[in-house]
């Protein structure tokens, strides 16, 4: 009886802004080693740059572009603290991996082998003198200091006060405005595009993989407010490259979507760039 209540209770787990647990595992085929959408960014985007990760659930996509592109810095930000710890967990995991030289686990199965499960017995995020004593133990000139590089913050962005003087060279939003769509209506994803515009620095880079209008009507119902904004929306994502340029004000686009391979079915999603 316990089993089948505890099943029951999984059963009606709901994630009413996209923070699934395991998300990549259901993303990304078994046997990929990397995320199949780091094959189409470009390194220059990253190198040496400051970035902003919005909506990075456990942070795995966040780490690998922190480690294949060399950032100066990359802060992921999510909604939901358990998807932070998550991706804190994951952080230390990649750099117990990177300094000790073995490859990384599959992109799919860096976050659920050997994970804690949802029982409350979750690892906390290291404190900042923690997270500097594993890496001068293990950091070495030919290698990436992963935690001076990567960090995780739990952040509604679109409910968020964004301190003047702080701005990123590149943002990514990969996956993520639908949620924001839904939860907050066509204000809150006017409100997103525009604080990306304002933290980005002058010819600073928009990465945006939006959701298709059928992936909205599969997630409406999600929760009361999802339903309830569903019914408001005006603006479709075909719409969002128009809104950006004309309305936002980047100055161009590019569609760097064919250049992706290996994604699964339901995820072959456009991945459109802007540039401020």
């Amino acid at each position: 009886m316990e089993t089948q209540k505890q099943n029951s209770k999984k059963r009606k787990q709901v994630f009413p802004y996209g923070n699934y647990r395991s998300y990549y595992g259901y993303r990304i085929d078994q046997g990929t080693d990397e995320d199949p959408r780091l094959k189409v960014l470009r390194k220059e985007w990253f190198e040496g740059k400051e970035c902003l990760d919005i909506g990075c659930n456990n942070g795995i996509i966040t780490i690998q572009i922190a480690q294949k592109f060399c950032c100066r810095s990359i802060l992921g930000i999510d909604i939901d603290s358990d998807r932070v710890q998550d991706a804190y967990w994951n952080l230390r995991k990649s750099a117990r991996l990177s300094s000790s030289g073995n490859k990384p686990e599959k992109a799919s199965k860096l976050q659920d082998k050997d994970h804690p499960d949802d029982s409350g017995n979750r690892v906390t995020a290291l404190s900042s003198v923690d997270t500097k004593e594993i890496s001068k133990k293990h950091s070495s000139p030919e290698q990436i200091d992963l935690f001076t590089i990567v960090s995780f913050k739990r952040e509604n962005f679109v409910q968020s006060q964004h301190p003047p003087g702080k701005n990123y060279d590149t943002i990514l939003c990969l996956s993520v405005t639908k949620w924001i769509h839904l939860n907050w209506g066509d204000d809150g994803l006017i409100t997103l595009f525009s604080e990306i515009w304002k933290l980005l620095r002058p010819g600073g880079i928009f990465v945006v993989e939006p959701q298709p209008w059928k992936s909205y009507e599969s997630n409406r119902n999600v929760s009361e407010t999802t339903a309830a904004n569903y019914r408001t929306i005006t603006i479709r994502p075909e719409q969002f490259q128009e809104i950006l340029l004309d309305k936002i004000g980047f100055r161009t686009v590019e569609d760097i979507t064919s250049g992706l391979t290996l994604s699964k079915t339901g995820f072959n999603r456009p991945i459109l760039v802007f540039r401020k």
